[in-house]
């Protein structure tokens, strides 16, 4: 059981790098569309560059629903928490480095969604494995977290917030590596 959980658990990780990655570049091959928009990044700012890690997982979290909810009936849950937790740090290392060090490196932002995409799913193997938040109102908050999450990603690609995780960052900060 636990080699078939990692087997899935590694193939998220896979699968959310990946498409993430692709993700990256998905709007503009698209010439700018709506749909495009919906999914991908439409601009350089942290809040943008976090759906590469989100969208991806939540299609993986459907298509793992479909073929592994009844042997995983706590996925929901765990899913929801190390969702949560990756997202979070993708903006709160990048501040710190940036803040840090006073500029902005290319390769630390690509490393920083991988980290933030294999603390997701170690989390979630970790949490899966030993049988944590099966209780239905566990459940319950992490479909809706997920789907508020998926919700908020679409909403502020289309109406941005002026705070500065939605804000491309400062061109005065040195840009290295691109």
């Amino acid at each position: 059981m636990k080699r078939r959980l990692l087997i899935w658990e590694l193939g998220g990780f896979l699968w959310t790098g990946a498409a993430g990655t692709l993700l990256h570049f998905l709007y503009g091959w698209s010439g700018g569309s709506t749909w495009a928009a919906a999914l991908s990044p439409v601009s350089e700012s942290v809040w943008e560059h976090m759906k590469l890690l989100f969208v991806p997982l939540f299609l993986f979290t459907i298509v793992q629903l479909c073929l592994m909810g009844q042997t995983e009936s706590n996925l929901l849950a765990v899913r929801g928490v190390s969702a949560l937790t990756g997202l979070v740090l993708i903006p709160v290392l990048y501040y710190t480095y940036t803040g840090a060090l006073g500029l902005h490196l290319l390769w630390a932002d690509i490393a920083i969604f991988f980290l933030a995409d294999l603390v997701l799913f170690w989390l979630d193997y970790r949490l899966l494995s030993r049988g944590r938040c099966f209780a239905g109102w566990q459940q319950l908050l992490g479909a809706a977290a997920l789907w508020a999450l998926a919700f908020c990603f679409v909403w502020c690609s289309f109406r941005p917030p002026a705070l500065p995780l939605w804000q491309e960052p400062d061109t005065a900060v040195q840009v290295s590596g691109r």
